[in-house]
């Protein structure tokens, strides 16, 4: 019985056409740059031979409108949206399946570092991406401080927060800092100011602390912690107001500024660093994984 359906589900599956890989790479190249010259330059075609690639995908493979032409201008249809999004998932996948079979030279382990901050944040989706693609590399992750994190020697990859100017290594990403409470917490009925940040070392709790003794804010570190978990957990009680990066806020905080009586905070860098002792292959295309990573 379940031979037989195991045959027809093949059955079924061969019914449909098939649809190129170069093609769908073709596809989202022209979707990606608005037209079919660019796209043409992009997959190394003439605009003639990509005319002629989506034309078939359009009239014989699916049978329907994947464009709306204006001009030299391209854009989607609902339907060409529908297959942009199945098209980058195919392509992911077929890379995925060479760099698994075709490099077995991608195994081994990797050392990172990270501030407890990006830990919930960012890797979740970065590792569960690169476990994908490369399944037998073994993960360590080591959580410190960015200070702390700029002495080790025996890290490959190593995520750091930086003050203005005083950058090193590749930029994530930037980001301000911001204050946020609890929905149920009015920083105005507390004097002094109940903070909850992390410890004397970070540099973020030395911006907070410098700009209330600027604003002549009277405050008091009520709370100090290493970790972000404890620090939130806190905040969302209603106990204390913190600093923190604007994309650690979780949804159900509240963001504070100057309306509130609190002062601005700058920005901050979020930096990558490699190990120039320890490349390889493996920690390269970490790095990548983890720059694509903090882009979403």
């Amino acid at each position: 019985m379940f031979l037989m359906q195991h045959i027809s589900e093949i059955d079924e599956l061969s019914a449909y056409p098939s649809i190129d890989t170069e093609v769908l790479r073709t596809f989202v190249a022209i979707a990606d740059q608005g037209g079919f010259t660019r796209a043409g330059e992009l997959v190394n075609r003439t605009q003639s031979a990509v005319s002629m690639q989506m034309k078939r995908l359009e009239e014989d493979v699916l049978q329907r409108q994947l464009f709306q032409r204006d001009g030299r201008q391209v854009k989607l249809t609902a339907e060409g949206q529908v297959l942009l999004g199945y098209a980058r998932r195919i392509l992911k996948l077929h890379s995925e399946v060479f760099n698994t079979l075709r490099e077995p030279h991608m195994v081994g382990m990797v050392k990172i570092g990270t501030p407890d901050d990006y830990v919930m944040r960012f890797l979740p989706g970065i590792l569960s991406r690169f476990a994908q693609a490369y399944p037998l590399i073994q993960i360590e992750v080591h959580c410190n401080s960015s200070e702390q994190l700029l002495q080790r020697q025996d890290l490959d990859l190593s995520i750091v927060t930086r003050e203005p100017g005083s950058e090193i290594g590749q930029l994530l990403r930037k980001e301000r800092f911001v204050w946020a409470q609890a929905q149920c917490f009015n920083p105005n009925e507390q004097v002094p100011l109940p903070l909850a940040m992390f410890n004397s070392d970070c540099f973020c709790r030395r911006w907070a602390c410098n700009a209330l003794d600027a604003s002549e804010r009277e405050y008091r570190i009520a709370y100090n912690s290493s970790s972000l978990s404890a620090i939130m957990a806190v905040v969302s009680a209603g106990l204390a107001v913190t600093a923190q990066l604007e994309s650690l806020i979780p949804q159900d905080m509240r963001i504070l500024g100057e309306a509130e009586g609190l002062p601005q905070l700058p920005e901050a860098s979020i930096m990558l660093l490699r190990n120039l002792h320890t490349p390889s292959p493996i920690t390269e295309c970490l790095a990548e994984h983890i720059v694509e990573g903090f882009k979403l």
